[in-house]
């Protein structure tokens, strides 16, 4: 019997060896892709190169070098079933038994395409919040509004996106219905209420609803952006969320870069922009971005299910990781402007663009995000988040030194450090959360996390802001550090498998 091999052969596999022994990776079959999920073997594997084969009209899988092969009776979508192998005639070795395995896969290779409008859709959609926050001073002059009135704007789309979390949890909206298809309507309701503050009749409290229902639809965007990546790259998710944060934190910082450079666009002009955008990237989503392969939609509504995740315990040590985090990102971020105006009052002899700097200082941690990633497929992605954690609280603990250096290059330098550490393990997190929870409410795992953390990032901006006018500003900075130790003490708790 002749032996005619396909084009490709299995790649980056490897056999763990436990009671069903699991092989995973990676093949290829006449140069399209397919993602290899799981091979589970009854009796003891072999270890070695496998490889995917055909022999006259049958397939057949086997391990490079050994005679022992079994013969796929079924390729399609699905399981597929190997109910018999053979040896080759050379050489009497049998050292695979007959076994009953199955190996889940998708036979649609992922299209090259759905990454990139994940990131861009979900840049354009989260416009609404971030370029909102550099036209907030012109709409308070615009409508005679009192000094405290900018305060309460900014807040108002934090609590809108707080409350749209905990309704969609509660509801389980992005596991019951395609999330494609929320992204867009969230996106295109975000945009109007975004555009409508153009409305010259409105009034302070009709700005504040206005914000709030921005915010309130945010959280059929950037959650459910990443349960959308989560359904379509269950391997190497950790790198999706990456370029997913990372796009999220460009955003970020836009506000600043503005600012730095000047703009001719009036605030009108910029929020119709973003509300086009906004409604763009709705668009792209639905249109190009179908449901995932590994989307389990949840069979009915159920109220508890947002509760009831709580009780895995690799889930929960991720979730308050994630918390960790939460309490000191946002704060840190808030605060990047007043920390380099109280290093350039220590320093006069500095001259600090500080709102260039402050975009720069942000704007970084998008590579972080993409790299730690990366460094997540190598390393693991609980090890790469726990060292990103404590390396972030590190510096909170040395903020007050920083003031003292007097050269202002050494001093930014660390700040972008800090830039980057801080946020390279926000992706991880949530690769985590959404790995350890059940496909069915993977959408209401990671937004309630998302709820919560966000939840926590007020307290955090507030009492920063109460230690500024009481206390030392070179000093507040230590209280961030007080996430980073929970969250790493949640990591250790959670045990160490993720961490080998």
């Amino acid at each position: 019997m002749e032996e005619k091999e396909l084009q490709s052969t299995l790649r980056h596999c490897w056999i763990v060896t436990s009671v069903e022994s699991h092989i995973q990776g990676f093949w290829e079959l006449e140069t399209e892709s397919f993602d290899f999920q799981e091979l589970k073997l009854e009796k003891d594997a072999v270890e070695g190169d496998w490889f995917l084969s055909k022999l006259n009209t049958q397939f057949i899988i086997g391990v490079k070098g050994n005679e022992s092969y079994y013969t796929i009776n079924k390729i399609g979508k699905g399981d597929l079933n190997l109910t018999s192998y053979y040896k080759s005639p050379q050489k009497e070795v049998g050292l695979i038994k007959l076994a009953t395995f199955s190996l889940s896969y998708n036979m649609n290779p992922i299209p090259k395409r759905i990454l990139p409008i994940i990131v861009i859709s979900q840049f354009c959609c989260t416009s609404l919040w971030f370029a909102g926050n550099g036209v907030m001073g012109d709409i308070v002059r615009e409508f005679g509004l009192a000094e405290n009135a900018l305060a309460h704007l900014t807040s108002s789309v934090q609590f809108g996106f707080i409350s749209g979390t905990l309704v969609f949890a509660f509801l389980s909206i992005a596991d019951r219905f395609s999330p494609s298809k929320v992204f867009f309507t969230c996106a295109l309701l975000g945009a109007i209420f975004n555009a409508a503050f153009v409305w010259k009749g409105n009034t302070f409290p009709t700005l504040l609803l206005l914000r709030f229902l921005t915010g309130f639809f945010l959280a059929g965007i950037y959650p459910v952006g990443m349960k959308i990546a989560a359904d379509y790259y269950e391997k190497g998710l950790g790198k999706s969320l990456g370029f997913l944060v990372g796009a999220l934190v460009i955003g970020t910082g836009f506000p600043h870069l503005l600012t730095s450079v000047g703009s001719s666009f009036s605030w009108t002009a910029t929020l119709f922009s973003t509300s086009s955008l906004a409604a763009l990237g709705g668009l792209l989503m639905v249109s190009f971005v179908p449901d995932g392969p590994h989307r389990k939609p949840a069979q009915s509504l159920d109220f508890s299910a947002m509760f009831n995740i709580f009780g895995n315990k690799e889930f929960r040590s991720a979730a308050f990781g994630y918390f960790g985090h939460m309490w000191e990102l946002y704060a840190f971020w808030a605060f990047v402007p007043i920390i380099l105006q109280t290093y350039a009052n220590l320093h006069p002899q500095a001259t600090l663009n500080i709102p260039l700097w402050s975009f720069a200082i942000i704007g970084i941690g998008s590579l972080a995000c993409v790299l730690g990633g990366y460094l997540s497929e190598a390393f693991g992605t609980k090890r790469v988040a726990f060292i990103s954690l404590l390396l972030s609280g590190i510096l909170c603990l040395a903020s007050p030194l920083l003031f003292s250096i007097t050269s202002p290059f050494i001093f930014l330098a660390l700040l972008l450090l800090w830039g980057m550490a801080v946020i390279a393990d926000s992706p991880l997190f949530s690769t985590l959360v959404a790995q350890n929870a059940s496909p069915q409410i993977k959408g209401t795992a990671l937004t309630i996390v998302n709820c919560i953390g966000f939840s926590i990032t007020i307290f955090s901006i507030q009492l920063l802001s109460y230690l500024l006018q009481s206390f030392n500003p070179t000093l507040i900075y230590l209280s961030l550090a007080a996430g980073p130790a929970l969250g790493l003490a949640a990591l250790l708790r959670g045990g160490n498998q993720s961490f080998k």
